[in-house]
């Protein structure tokens, strides 16, 4: 048996799986996210004890012996940990707006700029670099006490294996600091955010991932387990994407778009970032929007309709929603991907008293998509596409988005994370697993033609409002 464990934003999960990537069990739990006037933040302990219970449910249900865990969860944000992994304050999460004044000051400077230029991450105010400064300059205390500023697996892994100091990966220390060239910490751009007083609080990158014995809490004493790679490149293994060209949409809490390549092209637009695998030149160009179902979910619960009937309201509205449009721009942050804009927020136009349910949840769903196929043609996507994440469990959502995206969609259900985590820890360890079978799609769904050239006129459509949008939240 094979667990794989995803600490995801609102909810951790861990999956056991057969030798053949059979998923054996699951089991999940939510966590909460405390927000209040654009500052969200974590309970690190309430994350680790749902870690915890997931993996004895996980393993108790499932007689077999552990052979080996892989970990994975959420990227950016700060996790200020003591030496033994333990909490100094609450995570500030990747939502985090705080910071927000920084990056605008950044952006203003060529600050922001300079760094892309040197790491391939563009900033936002979830990241840790605005996080960081942010706490320095407002809670120093905090930063003092700290052994360590890591990311949310780093914290799980240090407490379930007891090491005694911090480690994170290549993909997780891509956000901002990791040069993608040389695989270490540029200190040029630590120095750039004001931050070389707190380098030692950067955790140590471990390359390959770092691995440890488990010391007995949710999985047997002795276990193996590996760290990393974070949730986004996780899910690339998970769902088979490997090859350059090939890309995967994960429409998730975060609606992230991402393609493999080995061509680091730090020039164009600073937007999104290049994820370092453990494939020395090998890189995933993200753009990860701030929010994906999330928006949707906004949506559903201000109209109070239940998820269960998504699928029978697309069938209910055309395509175009009866003109009701909208941009989906619903976090607190702004935008991250594939352009940075902190004060950009959503908008919804084209309402009148003849709108219905139905056209709304549309034209949400008809927005992410556009926002989907904005991102996946500035990562550069010209191969296959791979989907995974909450909403594939919406077949119309999914047609939806093969005609708005123009292309088939390779649609690989079940717990994709934990899967890439499994994978990753197994070449890790040099266990031979066979890739192709633990990734093989369920379903491919094809785009319908003549919806396809409606959404493309669309999309158009969509971009010259987010370029309207965009001067309307710079004034």
């Amino acid at each position: 048996m094979y667990i794989g464990i995803d600490v995801g934003t609102s909810m951790v999960k861990a999956a056991a799986f057969d030798g053949t990537g059979r998923e054996l069990a699951v089991a999940a739990r939510p966590v909460g996210l405390a927000l209040h006037g654009g500052v969200v933040e974590q309970d690190m302990e309430e994350v680790y004890a749902a870690v915890v219970a997931v993996l004895d449910e996980v393993t108790s249900g499932v007689p077999e012996a552990v052979e080996l865990a892989g970990l994975t969860g959420q990227g950016d944000g700060v996790w200020l940990v003591d030496q033994e992994g333990r909490p100094v304050r609450a995570a500030a999460s990747w939502m985090d707006g705080r910071a927000h004044e920084l990056v605008d000051q950044w952006l203003a400077d060529g600050t922001f700029e300079t760094v892309f230029r040197r790491t391939g991450s563009a900033m936002f105010p979830g990241c840790p670099g605005p996080l960081l400064a942010w706490l320095d300059s407002r809670e120093p205390k905090a930063l003092d006490a700290a052994a360590a500023a890591v990311y949310c697996k780093d914290m799980v892994f240090q407490r379930l294996t007891g090491r005694s100091r911090a480690a994170t990966d290549v993909s997780d220390a891509s956000m901002p600091f990791l040069d993608p060239r040389t695989r270490a910490y540029d200190n040029r751009a630590v120095e750039l955010l004001g931050l070389t007083h707190r380098r030692g609080l950067l955790a140590p990158v471990s390359d390959p991932l770092a691995t440890a014995q488990t010391r007995g809490e949710g999985l047997p004493p002795g276990t193996r387990l590996a760290n990393g790679p974070y949730d986004l490149p996780a899910c690339a293994l998970g769902a088979g994407v490997t090859a350059p060209g090939d890309g995967l949409l994960i429409v998730g809490t975060c609606l992230a778009s991402l393609v493999a390549t080995t061509d680091l092209d730090l020039t164009g637009e600073p937007a999104g970032l290049y994820i370092s695998t453990d494939r020395p030149g090998h890189w995933l160009r993200a753009m990860p929007a701030m929010v994906g179902t999330a928006a949707l979910d906004w949506v559903l619960s201000t109209t109070g309709v239940r998820h269960e009937e998504v699928d029978g309201l697309l069938a209910e509205s055309p395509p175009g929603a009866h003109g009701v449009r909208v941009l989906p721009y619903f976090a607190p942050s702004g935008e991250r991907a594939p352009f940075v804009e902190p004060r950009l927020r959503a908008e919804l136009t084209g309402v009148s008293l003849e709108s219905t349910r139905a056209d709304l949840v549309r034209a949400t769903c008809e927005g992410i998509g556009y926002a989907a196929r904005h991102c996946l043609a500035a990562a550069g996507l010209t191969g296959s596409l791979a989907v995974c994440g909450g909403g594939t469990r919406s077949p119309a959502w999914m047609r939806l988005l093969a005609d708005v995206l123009g292309r088939p969609l390779r649609v690989v259900e079940g717990e994709v994370g934990a899967r890439g985590a499994v994978l990753a820890a197994a070449e890790r360890y040099g266990v031979a697993l066979d890739a192709e079978a633990w990734t093989r799609p369920t379903a491919v769904v094809e785009p319908d033609a003549g919806r396809a050239a409606y959404y493309a006129k669309g999309y158009e459509e969509h971009l010259a409002r987010l370029a309207e949008a965009r001067e309307r939240a710079r004034r």
